[in-house]
Protein backbone atom coordinates (compact mmCIF):
# COMPACT_ATOMS: atom_id res chain seq x y z
CA UNK A 1 0.00 0.00 0.00
CA UNK A 2 1.44 3.62 -1.08
CA UNK A 3 2.06 6.13 1.48
CA UNK A 4 -0.94 8.20 -0.06
CA UNK A 5 -3.28 4.62 0.03
CA UNK A 6 -2.20 4.41 3.77
CA UNK A 7 -2.67 8.02 4.73
CA UNK A 8 -6.37 8.11 2.73
CA UNK A 9 -6.74 5.02 4.71
CA UNK A 10 -6.31 6.17 8.14
CA UNK A 11 -7.89 9.42 7.73
CA UNK A 12 -11.32 8.18 6.41
CA UNK A 13 -11.11 5.25 9.47
CA UNK A 14 -10.88 8.25 11.36
CA UNK A 15 -13.34 10.11 9.90
CA UNK A 16 -15.54 7.32 10.12
CA UNK A 17 -14.84 6.32 13.63
CA UNK A 18 -16.00 10.28 14.41
CA UNK A 19 -18.73 9.91 12.91
CA UNK A 20 -19.73 7.20 15.20
CA UNK A 21 -19.00 9.15 17.77
CA UNK A 22 -21.12 12.23 15.99
CA UNK A 23 -23.94 10.14 15.35
CA UNK A 24 -24.60 9.07 19.24
CA UNK A 25 -24.07 13.12 20.00
CA UNK A 26 -26.94 13.89 17.27
CA UNK A 27 -29.13 11.30 18.35
CA UNK A 28 -28.62 12.27 22.17
CA UNK A 29 -29.30 15.93 21.37
CA UNK A 30 -32.16 14.76 19.47
CA UNK A 31 -33.78 12.58 22.47
CA UNK A 32 -32.88 16.03 24.77
CA UNK A 33 -35.02 18.40 22.17
CA UNK A 34 -37.50 15.85 21.98
CA UNK A 35 -38.07 14.98 25.57
CA UNK A 36 -37.11 17.18 28.03
CA UNK A 37 -37.58 21.23 28.79
CA UNK A 38 -34.99 22.96 28.54
CA UNK A 39 -32.94 24.03 31.37
CA UNK A 40 -30.42 26.04 29.22
CA UNK A 41 -29.78 29.47 30.80
CA UNK A 42 -27.55 30.59 28.10
CA UNK A 43 -23.88 30.83 27.50
CA UNK A 44 -23.25 34.23 27.83
CA UNK A 45 -22.92 34.15 23.60
CA UNK A 46 -24.21 36.90 22.05
CA UNK A 47 -27.40 36.36 19.65
CA UNK A 48 -30.50 33.97 20.28
CA UNK A 49 -30.64 31.83 22.79
CA UNK A 50 -29.74 28.04 21.00
CA UNK A 51 -32.78 26.67 23.65
CA UNK A 52 -35.33 28.80 21.02
CA UNK A 53 -37.76 26.11 19.41
CA UNK A 54 -36.28 28.26 15.90
CA UNK A 55 -32.88 27.66 16.37
CA UNK A 56 -32.92 23.98 17.64
CA UNK A 57 -35.02 23.44 14.22
CA UNK A 58 -32.51 24.91 12.24
CA UNK A 59 -29.71 23.38 14.39
CA UNK A 60 -31.05 19.78 13.67
CA UNK A 61 -31.05 20.13 9.88
CA UNK A 62 -27.77 21.55 10.29
CA UNK A 63 -26.26 18.68 12.09
CA UNK A 64 -28.07 16.36 9.70
CA UNK A 65 -27.02 18.14 6.52
CA UNK A 66 -23.48 18.30 7.66
CA UNK A 67 -23.34 14.15 8.55
CA UNK A 68 -25.03 13.57 5.07
CA UNK A 69 -22.35 15.85 3.70
CA UNK A 70 -19.52 13.98 5.72
CA UNK A 71 -21.08 10.84 4.44
CA UNK A 72 -21.19 11.88 1.44
CA UNK A 73 -17.80 12.97 1.11
CA UNK A 74 -16.71 9.68 2.25
CA UNK A 75 -18.95 7.77 -0.64
CA UNK A 76 -17.42 10.37 -3.38
CA UNK A 77 -13.36 9.52 -2.19
CA UNK A 78 -14.06 6.02 -3.33
CA UNK A 79 -15.73 6.82 -6.05
CA UNK A 80 -13.34 9.12 -7.51
CA UNK A 81 -9.90 6.82 -6.67
CA UNK A 82 -12.42 3.97 -9.09
CA UNK A 83 -12.59 6.51 -11.47
CA UNK A 84 -8.80 7.87 -11.87
CA UNK A 85 -7.37 10.50 -13.71
CA UNK A 86 -8.23 13.86 -12.60
CA UNK A 87 -10.67 12.43 -10.25
CA UNK A 88 -7.78 11.21 -7.80
CA UNK A 89 -5.96 14.96 -8.39
CA UNK A 90 -4.39 15.92 -4.73
CA UNK A 91 -6.19 19.11 -4.37
CA UNK A 92 -9.59 17.47 -5.19
CA UNK A 93 -9.08 14.55 -2.40
CA UNK A 94 -7.80 16.76 -0.01
CA UNK A 95 -11.23 18.96 -0.30
CA UNK A 96 -13.49 15.94 -0.29
CA UNK A 97 -11.42 14.91 3.12
CA UNK A 98 -11.55 18.06 4.58
CA UNK A 99 -15.14 19.15 4.15
CA UNK A 100 -16.20 15.33 5.30
CA UNK A 101 -13.47 16.38 8.76
CA UNK A 102 -15.20 19.55 8.98
CA UNK A 103 -18.33 18.31 8.86
CA UNK A 104 -18.41 16.11 11.49
CA UNK A 105 -16.28 18.49 13.76
CA UNK A 106 -19.22 20.99 13.17
CA UNK A 107 -22.20 18.62 13.52
CA UNK A 108 -20.22 17.44 17.00
CA UNK A 109 -19.79 21.10 18.31
CA UNK A 110 -23.69 22.16 17.14
CA UNK A 111 -24.71 18.62 18.83
CA UNK A 112 -23.21 19.69 22.29
CA UNK A 113 -24.25 23.37 22.11
CA UNK A 114 -20.30 24.37 22.18
CA UNK A 115 -20.02 28.23 21.90
CA UNK A 116 -17.78 27.97 19.76
CA UNK A 117 -20.04 26.17 17.06
CA UNK A 118 -20.52 29.46 14.82
CA UNK A 119 -16.79 29.21 14.17
CA UNK A 120 -16.68 25.61 13.13
CA UNK A 121 -19.90 26.86 11.07
CA UNK A 122 -18.13 29.29 9.35
CA UNK A 123 -15.16 27.30 8.18
CA UNK A 124 -17.01 24.46 7.37
CA UNK A 125 -19.29 26.48 4.95
CA UNK A 126 -16.18 27.49 3.11
CA UNK A 127 -14.83 23.58 2.88
CA UNK A 128 -17.84 22.63 1.96
CA UNK A 129 -18.23 25.50 -1.34
CA UNK A 130 -14.93 24.51 -2.50
CA UNK A 131 -15.79 20.88 -2.58
CA UNK A 132 -18.90 21.86 -4.13
CA UNK A 133 -16.94 23.97 -6.40
CA UNK A 134 -14.24 21.35 -6.69
CA UNK A 135 -16.98 18.52 -7.89
CA UNK A 136 -18.85 20.43 -10.38
CA UNK A 137 -15.92 21.09 -12.27
CA UNK A 138 -15.16 17.25 -12.43
CA UNK A 139 -18.88 16.29 -13.01
CA UNK A 140 -19.85 16.01 -16.32
CA UNK A 141 -22.31 13.79 -16.55
CA UNK A 142 -21.19 12.39 -13.18
CA UNK A 143 -24.57 11.89 -10.84
CA UNK A 144 -22.13 11.03 -7.38
CA UNK A 145 -19.95 14.00 -8.67
CA UNK A 146 -23.36 16.38 -9.42
CA UNK A 147 -25.38 14.93 -5.91
CA UNK A 148 -21.81 15.85 -3.77
CA UNK A 149 -22.02 19.15 -5.10
CA UNK A 150 -25.61 20.27 -4.50
CA UNK A 151 -25.32 18.67 -1.05
CA UNK A 152 -22.12 20.50 -0.10
CA UNK A 153 -23.98 23.57 -1.40
CA UNK A 154 -26.73 23.01 1.24
CA UNK A 155 -24.90 22.23 3.77
CA UNK A 156 -22.55 25.27 3.11
CA UNK A 157 -25.63 27.63 3.35
CA UNK A 158 -26.75 25.77 6.26
CA UNK A 159 -23.61 26.52 7.79
CA UNK A 160 -23.58 29.90 6.95
CA UNK A 161 -26.73 30.52 8.40
CA UNK A 162 -26.04 28.88 11.60
CA UNK A 163 -23.33 31.09 11.91
CA UNK A 164 -24.97 34.43 11.78
CA UNK A 165 -27.69 33.25 14.00
CA UNK A 166 -24.90 32.99 16.87
CA UNK A 167 -22.88 35.75 15.84
CA UNK A 168 -25.88 38.09 15.93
Amino acid sequence: MSAVNRRTFVATGASILATGASWMLVRGAEAVTQHEPSHHSGSGAVGPEIDSPQMNVDMQRCIRLCRDCHAQCIELLDHCVTLGGRHVAPAHIRLLMDCAQLCTVTADFMARASALHDRTCTLCAEACRRCAESCAQLAGSDQLLKQCAELCRHCAESCDRMAIHSAA
